[in-house]
């Protein structure tokens, strides 16, 4: 792995490490910086397409969403399609007649870029809204006596990080078999590793969380991450060929933009969200 690459990666976990343990709006606050810089590479992207969306609007939408996401996270679902309108309506009073790429590109970057991301914070803040003011845990003498919305990002965060460095080295290592055209460099070798390294990091947060049928839960939750964190990749890397993009920036050493870094966790925040106030309750 080269030297940037690498570099830049401790840099984002540490990073990453420090927004999860403060939470509150130190979270969201690096989360919504994260969404600025994103949804700029987007609309870069789209931009090369000969759309025009409605850039602006979109990214000050966004944001409000994940302020919202942070004072009241009931609220976000909402305001979502409420921002959604604004957007069609922005559009539809400018001086020119938009199109169809113009609207679908633009609530697509409310959406990818503000909406998805906004369950992060829900995760992070919301589901321990009392705690939210303090920076530190009382108490970290058991990783099972931590806040739960602590506790569950940084098991989220880590299967993430385990499937997309077991992914990387394994696939550099012994990976044959293209998985998709999309992204010619991963391979199927890679991916059955970054599922595997997922998996360990699930069972062991379910069992040290207690967890109900924490092997059959874990092992969900770490093949959920995997494969969704996976297909987010890809989203992007189709994103970026459309757009006749090799990056999607040139911000982060070694890895390219923010999206590129970041891809992997815009669908995974709401799927490991629905699975521990949906799913969990129900066992």
């Amino acid at each position: 792995m080269p030297w940037p690459r690498i570099v830049s990666t401790i840099i984002a976990i540490v990073i990453a490490v420090i927004m999860i343990i403060l939470g509150g709006w130190y979270f969201s606050t690096g989360l919504t910086v994260l969404v600025f810089l994103g949804e700029l590479e987007y609309f870069n992207m789209v931009r090369a397409k000969g759309i025009s969306p409605a850039t602006k609007m979109t990214i000050f939408l966004s944001i409000c969403l994940l302020l919202v996401s942070t004072i009241s996270p009931s609220l976000a679902d909402a305001v979502f399609p409420l921002t959604g309108t604004l957007i069609c309506f922005y559009l539809l009073f400018q001086g020119k007649m938009a199109t169809i790429a113009d609207i679908s590109t633009s609530l697509l970057g409310l959406f990818y870029g503000g909406y998805l991301p906004s369950y992060w914070i829900r995760l992070r803040v919301g589901l321990d809204i009392s705690k939210t003011a303090s920076l530190l845990p009382d108490t970290w003498h058991h990783f099972r006596d931590l806040p739960l919305s602590l506790t569950v990002t940084i098991v989220a965060f880590g299967c993430i990080w385990a499937s997309d460095i077991g992914a990387y080295i394994m696939g550099k290592w012994l990976g044959k078999t293209r998985l998709s055209d999309i992204s010619p460099k991963k391979t199927v070798e890679g991916f059955l590793f970054g599922i595997l390294g997922s998996i360990l990091v699930a069972e062991w947060g379910a069992y040290e969380l207690q967890w109900p049928y924490w092997q059959i839960t874990g092992l969900f939750l770490g093949v959920l991450i995997s494969i969704v964190s996976l297909l987010g990749d890809l989203t992007e890397s189709m994103m970026k060929r459309d757009a006749g993009f090799k990056d999607s920036g040139q911000l982060i050493p070694g890895h390219g933009g923010i999206l590129d870094r970041a891809d992997s966790y815009v669908f995974t925040a709401p799927l490991v969200y629905y699975f521990v106030t949906l799913l969990l309750p129900i066992l």
